[in-house]
């Protein structure tokens, strides 16, 4: 269910909230101006400003529409501006319109399409009592000080945002693989959002401070050049962590792609190894296999076996060394280092002698 506030603006009386659409529009004839504060209205509530306001059907359809991107448009007896309310808790984003109809004497807010309706018109009635004098100047001045207390907002967003991103780098820099890469996505789509509506949003207040409308006065340009120069801000910050995201997801990558190449040249020198202790059994087992048995027997002659057997042992023995060091000469003669740098070991001992012939 929807509520509406009414209010009154005077210099004499200051921000006054009357109870009925009636009294406000009876206060706008005798002088000053009103304003009205619409939380999560139905048609038929906004419909009824349409004859003493003249407000188009057009701008009341968009306000019904929560699927919106942030736009102004001139109508008739009235500028239409569509604002989004950005909030980012609890590592979920939440978008909310906030639309706009300003025109001679009157302001009309049209807010939470079932998002904490009451709870934000309060925060609006405290933020324009907290910069009365200002609103007092006119609905324009009025405008600009609702605008830049929504803008703030979206800086406490973007500073949560900036936070879980630095804890995510920081979580990539010390875990390796700790990070699901479904969080930067999820954290991406969230500032692509907030960058729409950032764009959108500068273009509104270019064409307030180019003055478009007819009911945004001169005085009031310079603050709304000041909201426009925030926005410009939190665009190049928004820009700033979308590139940092790319930059974590590349470190992310390149620290695995490094684990896992640690892990494969692990499993190599293991299988190295393995390869070597092989390659050096292999003919002892083929000799122990031949001579172990009957044959060596055969061609010593049983009688000799006090003998033959033990240089039988020794000559395995001395194959097996010869085998090991051979295999040792052909692995260093395999290195990639020894074809980049050939020769590098023997220069390294030349040098200090070098060294010291030139001293002398």
């Amino acid at each position: 269910m929807g509520t509406a506030r009414y209010f009154v603006v005077t210099p004499q009386k200051a921000l006054e909230r009357t109870g009925a659409l009636s009294d406000a529009l009876r206060a706008r004839r005798d002088g000053g101006f009103i304003w009205l504060d619409f939380a999560n209205p139905t048609a038929k509530d906004l419909t009824a400003l349409i004859e003493p306001l003249g407000v188009h059907h057009l701008a009341i359809e968009d306000c019904l529409d929560e699927d919106q991107v942030p736009k102004t448009e001139e109508f008739a007896n009235h500028t239409f501006i569509l604002f989004n309310r950005y909030r980012y808790e609890d590592g979920t984003a939440t978008v909310e319109e906030v639309n706009f109809f300003v025109g001679d004497r009157f302001v009309v807010t049209v807010h939470s399409h079932g998002i904490e309706g009451e709870a934000f018109g309060d925060r609006l009635e405290a933020t324009v009592r907290r910069d009365l004098q200002r609103a007092l100047r006119g609905p324009d001045f009025l405008l600009q000080v609702i605008l830049d207390d929504i803008v703030d907002e979206k800086f406490n967003a973007i500073e949560a945002l900036e936070d879980q991103l630095d804890a995510i780098e920081e979580e990539v820099l010390h875990t390796v693989g700790g990070l699901k890469p479904s969080r930067l996505i999820h954290l991406r789509r969230t500032l692509l959002s907030l960058r729409k509506s950032l764009s959108c949003e500068r273009e509104i207040l270019v064409k307030l401070c180019r003055r478009d409308s007819p009911y945004i006065s001169a005085e009031a340009v310079y603050d709304f050049r000041d909201i426009y120069d925030h926005l410009t801000k939190f665009f190049e910050v928004v820009e700033i962590c979308r590139e940092l995201i790319t930059s974590i997801m590349e470190i992310h990558l390149a620290m695995a792609n490094n684990r896992m190449t640690m892990v494969a040249n692990k499993t190599n020198h293991v299988m190295r190894r393995l390869t070597l202790i092989m390659t050096v059994f292999m003919p002892l087992t083929l000799l122990a296999g031949i001579g172990g048995m009957s044959e060596w027997s055969m061609m010593t002659g049983p009688e000799n076996w006090r003998i033959a057997y033990p240089a039988f042992l020794a000559v395995m023995a001395l194959m097996g060394v010869a085998s090991y060091y051979l295999l040792r000469l052909f692995d260093a003669r395999d290195r990639p280092d020894a074809f980049l740098y050939p020769g590098a070991d023997r220069h390294e001992e030349q040098a200090p002698a070098e060294a010291d012939e030139r001293r002398q």
